[in-house]
């Protein structure tokens, strides 16, 4: 992104990609999201953080899909997304990662990320045994495609090594280079520094804001590196027992006394 269009962002000119709007969550007598608005700009990195049991999981649940809200509107890119299942919500742009990696274990690097994209002729069997052309033509296709997505990652040497033989920091490389095979709009991070060393989090870092500057990809993430928060983002929002606390400039997160208190003990102070 230009800096004249993150200027033009940041000023509230821009349409926001996302927009969450009064958002409720329970599960049984606890509540989870407890009427939650907030809005995502296009382009830049948005931070949420709260402790543990804040609620942010929770919000990114149900964002995504995983949860039907009990109440509230969730919109993406001007589209009511609330309700909708994840691969539905997925079809549209928008993609996650979880905070325990996901990756198919029992195959390679490659070959995660090969089965990401949707509607390959492969899997019909019109196409199998009449246009096999066709077939192999998509496969180099895709296989090119994971392969450049491997290469931008920093994982081409282990494109043929089995996922589960990665470490806790390639998994979640491995995860990044999967969102990036469905050519998101909004990618929605859930703690991407959790189990991951100084040296490849400095990598994974790198990975994340060129998505952003070479490939104008939005990115929403959970992180308790509060370092990463504020060198990273562009906007933190601040989740407490379920409610939003605050929101802003890390540089009006880092003074709001609230905030202070409650999640950063002081250590910017």
């Amino acid at each position: 992104m230009s800096t004249q269009n993150g200027s033009t962002q940041q000023n509230g000119r821009s349409t926001p990609i996302l927009r969450v709007r009064n958002l409720y969550k329970s599960f049984g007598g606890l509540m989870a999201v407890n009427g939650v608005t907030f809005q995502v700009q296009p382009g830049i990195i948005t931070g949420l953080i709260g402790p543990n049991g804040a609620g942010k999981t929770t919000t990114f649940n149900l964002i995504s899909g995983f949860y039907r809200p009990d109440r509230g509107e969730i919109f993406f890119k001007g589209e009511d997304i609330a309700g909708l299942p994840p691969h539905a919500i997925f079809h549209r742009g928008l993609t996650r990662t979880f905070q325990v990696a996901r990756e198919l274990k029992l195959m390679t690097v490659l070959e995660n990320l090969m089965l990401v994209p949707s509607g390959q002729r492969g899997e019909n069997l019109f196409y199998t045994w009449l246009r096999p052309d066709m077939v192999r033509a998509q496969e180099r296709e895709i296989r090119e495609k994971a392969l450049a997505v491997l290469d931008f990652v920093g994982l081409s040497r282990l494109q043929n090594e089995y996922a589960a033989n990665l470490s806790g920091g390639q998994k979640k490389l491995l995860e990044l280079a999967r969102t990036m095979m469905a050519d998101p709009d909004l990618i929605l991070l859930d703690e991407p520094g959790a189990g991951v060393n100084p040296t490849l989090m400095k990598q994974l870092v790198g990975y994340i804001r060129r998505l952003v500057e070479e490939r104008g990809v939005t990115i929403f993430l959970i992180e308790h590196d509060m370092d990463l928060i504020m060198s990273v983002c562009e906007r933190v929002i601040v989740m407490s027992s379920g409610a939003l606390l605050a929101e802003g400039t890390p540089e009006e997160i880092r003074r709001n006394p609230d905030v202070l208190e409650a999640y950063l003990g002081g250590q910017y102070r």
